[in-house]
């Protein structure tokens, strides 16, 4: 079997599968975590995260250090990152969250990297679409993420998460947004290791799929049936789109009954199903 390339979303990095990995190996599969353009190793903190007094003001103001990070950044570094794991040879790639149009930009460039594309409770966009005008649909309505947003991302260039208050109010959105099902304790120590900015850049951008790109690659999509970041219905919609698209490609769809971080809640089960996978 290919290695599986894990790729986290928003505010997160590699760290977060470090649950995971272990049980994916203790089934005999090989696994590697990557970190995601302005994320993780490659991100870079705003000032008013660190500085003191913390400045309310700020946090919505100051444009962010990874504000020029696009989808073309992250689809090269990970396809960099695909050619250095495989040496050449398809890996199945699984995409967490935001993650997903980066996984779908690299499979429609360099589909041959790519065995498989397993899609977590991922934006799975559809041609000439981006991940954001996802977020604007009526599936969407009832998310938990966009409340807790900070500041115009036109303006920062950033979807901002802020990590630095301690509005207790604030951060037990953010725990109900992100962990739900997650031990109170390991939810913390997560929240602890995110990042505040997510490039709008990536959120932003577009791929035009063809049926010999990302329309020939094998696809899985696994539904969090209590994710509050991305809610069931806009799952759905993510594998009708891609279905409808290209029929003779159809997504296999498996279901998880956990919030929108699995691999913290659920790891043994998140990898009993990522195992067979590609």
């Amino acid at each position: 079997m290919s290695t599986l390339v894990l790729v986290h979303g928003f505010w997160h990095g590699a760290w977060c599968w470090s649950e995971v990995i272990p049980h994916v190996v203790a089934r005999g599969r090989p696994a590697v975590a990557v970190d995601m353009a302005g994320h993780g190793l490659y991100a870079r903190r705003p000032r008013w995260f660190t500085e003191q007094p913390y400045d309310p003001e700020a946090v919505g103001a100051e444009v962010s250090p990874v504000a020029d990070v696009t989808l073309d950044d992250a689809a090269g570094l990970l396809t960099a990152q695909l050619r250095r794991i495989g040496g050449g040879e398809p890996v199945t790639v699984v995409a967490h969250s935001a993650a997903g149009p980066v996984l779908t930009r690299t499979a429609q460039q360099t589909p041959e990297l790519v065995a498989h594309a397993v899609y977590l409770t991922a934006y799975m966009p559809a041609s000439g679409v981006s991940a954001a005008a996802y977020t604007r649909l009526p599936e969407a309505a009832d998310d938990r993420v966009a409340p807790l947003l900070r500041g115009d991302p036109a303006r920062t260039g950033a979807l901002r998460l802020d990590f630095a208050t301690d509005d207790p109010a604030y951060r037990q959105g953010l725990r109900a947004a992100f962990y739900g099902d997650v031990d109170p304790d390991l939810a913390d120590a997560a929240t602890g290791l995110l990042t505040p900015d997510g490039p709008i850049g990536i959120m932003a951008g577009t791929t035009a799929l063809t049926r010999d790109g990302w329309g020939s690659v094998p696809r899985s999509y696994i539904v969090c049936t209590r994710d509050m970041a991305i809610r069931p219905g806009l799952q759905a919609r993510f594998v009708a789109d891609a279905d409808a698209a290209y029929p003779d490609n159809p997504t296999s769809v498996v279901t998880l009954d956990a919030s929108h971080s699995p691999f913290l809640s659920k790891p043994g089960a998140l990898a009993d199903i990522l195992v067979p996978l590609g």
